[in-house]
């Protein structure tokens, strides 16, 4: 149901060019082969988003970089001598018969392991392979760990490591053999447990460096060209990946069509960008554009849309997609507009092709409709990884032999893509860019006063609190200044998104990164301001011990940085203050 009097005669255009046959054409030529990172089959893809965005009219370029990809090819595992059907994971350790005891720990829980010894053994492990369940299993010495899926088994990749590894980083990758068996298979195992704790695993992973492709796609804005929306997605794919991620290409190949028809009056460029790398280089095609592009999208990117698995059956969850405080604002309004559902939103976690953190390039949407919240183990697994919303995830059927073009729904597709066509579109025309520093300073503000409370008295962060609420407090007038602004006036509107940028290049890093903004953060859970994360281990240590002392240095250091960075933030905000008297 679309509210006539909140979209403007264009947008309402736009919405009716939205063809549902179309999106479903898309997705069945993009979804037809299995789509391996590297692959000839993953390249015909791109090759057909190729030819349909060349016909538009819109400027693409096929790119291609080495990058660290990681095939799971096959695995065996033998209980008590009785053959397991498996699967193994991308970047899990290949390995020929280790033999050892298996041993039950549930849930995986600390206090699972610690009332067990593990060293040696195989850990027998309920839930899907993720990053921290196997760097737990290696931290209590496993030999190797197997995990009980659903009904089927999840595809993943077991690497916290994001993008192709750094000197640095490479020796976090999983130095363990993992495997997964089905729920069914699992409960038996379980079973023999009880008679004797023989097992055996062989995996085979091909692991290395592989060319990939990334395909950029330009529609060309008239008033501001340099400026541009990142509007993005992977094409890799687990198995045929119609939901995961034929659906989402389908959508921006859709939005593409469309809004190629209003060139000449689009204010700024629409950048699309396909991925590779997303599911066997944990994100590999999108950090490595990040890390060749770093300059151009600081000073040029104005917001990142991202798009993954839409469109999916039984997807009526329409309030919990992953954005920044910053911009729900704008998530919030098109899709009341467009459903009547209340949006609330969920933080993002450190997952999807959210490679553009260090850059300060605000962001909106990873997935967009979900499940009815569900205690599947892949509904589990989505919450932990993609930011902990009140949904159910992306379905039963995602990342395994099962997300064919069955589970898609044709209207909730057509749906899906006109919240993005609206979204698009806005973040393009809209004369302010829409994005809300202030809220992303409350969000900062708030997580400033939870990290206090949590230190105990041990680290004082009253400094950067009192920053905090000047921030504040000069974003609010700066918030009533923009809604006093004639959108006619040029020369202010500039002012008022140079300052939007500026704002968002100093907030989106002090709430997203814990590194350095060059760099990539490990794929694992992080907290609002990543930086003071040390607090946590600060308040468990022996107090006057070495480990105490070292990391009060670690986070007066960090402190230095929270601070400074208010500080700059306070200064941009009244200097656009003064511009815009």
């Amino acid at each position: 149901m679309h509210k006539a009097e909140q979209l403007t005669a264009l947008e309402t255009e736009l919405l009716s060019k939205v063809s549902k046959e179309g999106l479903m054409e898309f997705t069945k030529e993009i979804a037809k082969e299995v789509r391996l990172s590297g692959s000839d089959e993953e390249l015909r893809a791109f090759e057909y988003a190729k030819s349909q965005l060349d016909s538009f009219g819109l400027k693409t370029e096929l790119l291609f970089s080495d990058s660290y990809i990681s095939i799971p090819l096959s695995a065996s595992l033998q209980v008590n001598g009785k053959d397991y059907e498996c699967i193994t994971h991308s970047m899990s350790k290949p390995v020929q018969n280790l033999s050892a005891e298996i041993i039950d720990i549930g849930s995986g829980s600390d206090e699972e392991y610690g009332n067990n010894d593990v060293n040696g053994k195989v850990v027998l492990i309920d839930g899907l392979a993720t990053p921290a369940g196997v760097q737990k299993a290696a931290s209590y010495g496993a030999a190797a760990a197997l995990f009980i899926n659903a009904r089927y088994t999840h595809e993943m990749i077991v690497s916290p490591v994001w993008g192709t590894p750094v000197p640095r980083t490479a020796s976090y990758l999983p130095d363990t053999p993992v495997v997964s068996v089905d729920f069914e298979n699992g409960q038996s195992i379980r079973q023999a447990l009880k008679e004797a704790t023989e097992c055996r695993i062989s995996t085979e992973v091909e692991t290395g460096f592989r060319s990939i492709p990334t395909l950029i796609a330009e529609l060309k804005g008239t008033e501001e060209p340099e400026n541009f929306v990142l509007f993005s997605g992977h094409i890799d794919s687990w198995h045929y990946g119609v939901m995961d991620n034929g659906t989402a290409n389908a959508v921006m190949l859709e939005v593409a069509r469309i809004l190629s028809q209003y060139q000449g009056k689009l204010k700024r460029t629409l950048r699309l960008a396909f991925w590779s790398g997303h599911s066997h280089g944990r994100y590999a095609g999108s950090a490595w554009y990040c890390d060749t592009h770093w300059e151009e999208i600081y000073e040029n990117c104005v917001l990142h849309v991202n798009v993954d698995s839409v469109g999916a059956k039984d997807a009526v969850v329409l309030t919990e997609a992953n954005c920044m405080k910053e911009t729900q604002s704008l998530a919030k309004e098109v899709i009341g507009t467009l459903t009547g559902e209340e949006f609330e939103g969920s933080r993002f976690g450190r997952a999807g092709d959210q490679s553009f953190f260090g850059t300060g390039t605000p962001s909106i949407f990873m997935g967009l409709s979900e499940q009815v919240p569900s205690d599947e183990p892949a509904a589990a697994a989505f919450k932990n990884l993609f930011g902990g919303g009140k949904a159910g995830g992306f379905g039963w059927w995602w990342h395994t032999t099962e997300d064919t073009i069955d589970k898609i729904e044709p209207d909730f597709l057509k749906r899906d893509c006109e919240i993005y066509v609206i979204v698009v579109y806005r973040a393009l025309n809209n004369p302010l860019i829409p994005v809300n520093p202030l809220a992303g300073a409350s969000e900062i503000e708030a997580g400033l006063r939870a990290w206090q409370e949590k230190a105990e008295g041990l680290f004082d962060l009253s400094l950067s609190l009192e920053r905090a609420g000047q921030l504040k407090s000069k974003l609010e007038e700066f918030q009533d200044a923009l809604a006093k602004l004639d959108s006619g006036d040029n020369g202010k509107i500039l002012i008022a998104n140079r300052a939007i940028m500026e704002l968002s290049r100093i907030l989106v890093p002090l709430n997203y990164v814990k590194g350095n903004v060059f760099d990539h953060d490990f794929a694992l859970k992080q907290p609002v301001i990543p930086k003071l994360a040390e607090i946590d281990e600060l308040v468990q240590a022996e107090q006057n011990s070495n480990e105490f002392q070292f990391l009060l240095t670690s986070l007066l250091r960090s402190r230095n940085e929270v601070a400074f960075a208010l500080k700059k933030a306070i200064e941009a905000a009244g200097k656009a203050l003064r511009q815009l008297a």
